[in-house]
């Protein structure tokens, strides 16, 4: 335990807090998430160039985009954090996957952040995996920022964009650039802020910065002509209809800034880097189970949002990110694992840019901070110093996909059950077990089947233990107590099974049906929904453990509705 923090370090613990900008960027697959943090960095000077998702001819892959599976696919399967400075402020960015296989990933990664940038793709609006997302930010309080990516491709028109943000968001968008030429003819964007036309060049494939020039009014609409008139007339009307940056309502979750861009051409790129420092909060009090708030200034806390290994095949580590809470992160502290009580050394604790690392020897409420081999971690854990603190745990999401997993060679044991370990404490899967399978064969759970995809693909790579996956035919995973469980496993279409992260015991069955035939020859068992958190509610129970909540979902179309009548009035 170390001493009590002095005054001085408290202060700076504000003052460096202020000047933090934490933020995921979510969205549905292939709207350009990764492309969009290689482009905001490139911005943020931290690399030369910026990289494309598939291997193009002449432009690197994405830094955040590490691992085998991610630059072959051209997806995002794990998160990226990555920091870099731009002009006074430390921005925090953490990446996430995009697709809806590893949504549970994303869900641990937006309970770290202080604000979320929603990206949309400009031909395709909202698509479901972005609304799944938009609503746990809703959930969680989280003030998101709009941006319309690849207004350089053909897409739909602005006016209607804004329309399907309002109406199925019940958000109301409130544009503080607006696009001049129409989707796939982009010119560059109307200041609304200064009237200005800022137009923007095209560099070879975009790889790096893209020159700006800003142009008054008269220049603007003598050069671009009907473009620019027909952009004038659509920022007034979003003016008459009262579609102005208002801050307080956007901290609120009432509205949505939102900006015109292109990450692949790095169009746009500056004006959110801008806006997020303009306009994003910085890290707050943040409550702790109890519902007290940890001021920022109280002594050093942290949680665990993430585990990952594999980051460097020569070493086989093990990092845990950590978001610091409160207080001065010094690297070689001696904190305290509210889980077990025990002391925990920080002697390697690192900053990661991809797979790139360097050793971080202090850090500030809001920052990311990689804990090299921290064995005994788990997602959701608290650390602190001085006064105790436990955080909200981080919940599971409900698996609707189950595989028993073999290795291949028998006399590769170890390696299995470590391997199985590992990805246990990561988080990639949940491991479920029972006597009669014995831990030669665990059972795989997952939200998503490409989870399966990455657990063989890791296994076989890293800890060279290949393995065989049997599907099985359970869809439905509900959580019972001892006193039931062996009732429920000797009905057919039932398994139950221990889960080895927390010990809760599952109910797998073949789907809503089998649940419904239980439900009426044992009324009162133990059945209860597994959920990603209070968002899904009550009602996710009957739909196979929604992940982020379908009630959410229901509250934010309901609210749209007068918003949206509004607009529809006052064209």
């Amino acid at each position: 335990m170390t001493a009590p923090a002095p005054a001085s370090d408290r202060g700076s613990a504000a003052r460096e807090a202020a000047r933090r900008r934490t933020f995921a960027v979510i969205s549905h697959p292939d709207a350009g998430k990764s492309t969009l943090t290689e482009a905001l960095a490139l911005h943020a000077r931290v690399i030369q160039e910026a990289g494309a998702v598939h291997g193009k001819a002449g432009r690197k892959s994405t830094v955040s985009d590490w691992m085998d599976m991610e630059k072959a696919r051209g997806i995002s399967i794990s998160s990226a954090a990555l920091q870099f400075g731009y002009g006074d402020a430390v921005v925090n960015l953490l990446d996430t996957p995009g697709h809806a296989d590893f949504s549970e990933d994303t869900y641990r990664v937006l309970a770290a952040v202080d604000c979320a940038v929603m990206l949309l793709d400009a031909a395709k609006g909202l698509e479901p995996q972005t609304m799944k997302l938009f609503d746990v930010c809703r959930h969680r309080g989280i003030p998101v920022i709009t941006v319309v990516n690849k207004w350089d491709r053909p897409g739909l028109e602005a006016l209607e964009l804004m329309d399907e943000v309002r109406d199925r968001t019940g958000l109301e968008p409130t544009p503080l650039t607006w696009p001049v030429g129409i989707a796939g003819d982009f010119r560059g964007v109307l200041d609304r802020v200064t009237g200005e036309f800022v137009r923007f060049t095209r560099t070879a494939g975009g790889a790096t910065v893209a020159p700006e020039e800003r142009l008054p009014a008269s220049a603007a609409a003598a050069q671009e002509g009907d473009a620019w008139t027909t952009a004038v007339e659509e920022a007034e009307l979003l003016g008459a209809m009262g579609q102005d940056h208002d801050q307080d309502a956007f901290l609120a979750g009432r509205t949505t800034p939102v900006l015109f861009g292109s990450a692949v051409l790095n169009f746009g790129v500056r004006q959110l880097l801008d806006t997020l420092l303009a306009l994003a909060p910085p890290p707050k009090a943040r409550e702790d189970d109890k519902g007290e708030p940890r001021p920022v200034d109280a002594p050093f806390s942290a949680f665990v949002f993430k585990i990952q290994a594999g980051m460097d095949a020569h070493h086989r580590d093990r990092l845990a990110y950590v978001r610091v809470c409160s207080g001065v992160f010094e690297r070689g502290t001696v904190v305290t694992h509210a889980a077990t009580g025990k002391p925990f050394a920080t002697k390697y604790a690192q900053q990661v840019f991809g797979r790139d690392r360097e050793t971080v020897d202090v850090a500030y409420p809001g920052d990311v901070v990689g804990l090299v081999n921290a064995s005994a971690l788990r997602v959701g854990d608290s650390l602190y110093v001085d006064e105790p603190v436990v955080f909200p745990s981080i919940p599971s999401f409900a698996p609707e996909h189950f595989a028993v997993c073999r290795a291949v060679d028998s006399s590769r044991y170890k390696q299995f059950r470590r391997g199985i370990e590992q990805l246990e404490q990561e988080g990639t899967v949940q491991v479920l077990r029972s006597d009669l399978r014995g831990d030669q064969a665990p059972v795989l759970a997952a939200v998503g089947p490409m989870q399966f995809e990455v657990a063989e693909h890791r296994m076989a790579t890293e800890f060279g233990a290949p393995v065989t996956l049997t599907r099985l035919d359970y869809s439905l995973a509900r959580r019972t107590d001892a006193r039931w469980a062996k009732v429920l496993d000797a009905e057919s279409g039932v398994e139950v099974l221990e889960r080895s992260s927390d010990g809760a015991l599952l109910a797998l069955l073949g789907g809503a049906w089998r649940l419904q035939r239980v439900l009426r020859d044992h009324p009162d068992a133990v059945l209860e929904p597994l959920v990603a958190g209070s968002t899904a509610g009550s009602t996710a129970g009957s739909t196979a453990g929604s992940a982020a909540g379908s009630t959410a979902g229901s509250t934010a179309g309901s609210s749209a509705g007068s918003p949206a009548g509004r607009a529809a009035a006052g064209r």
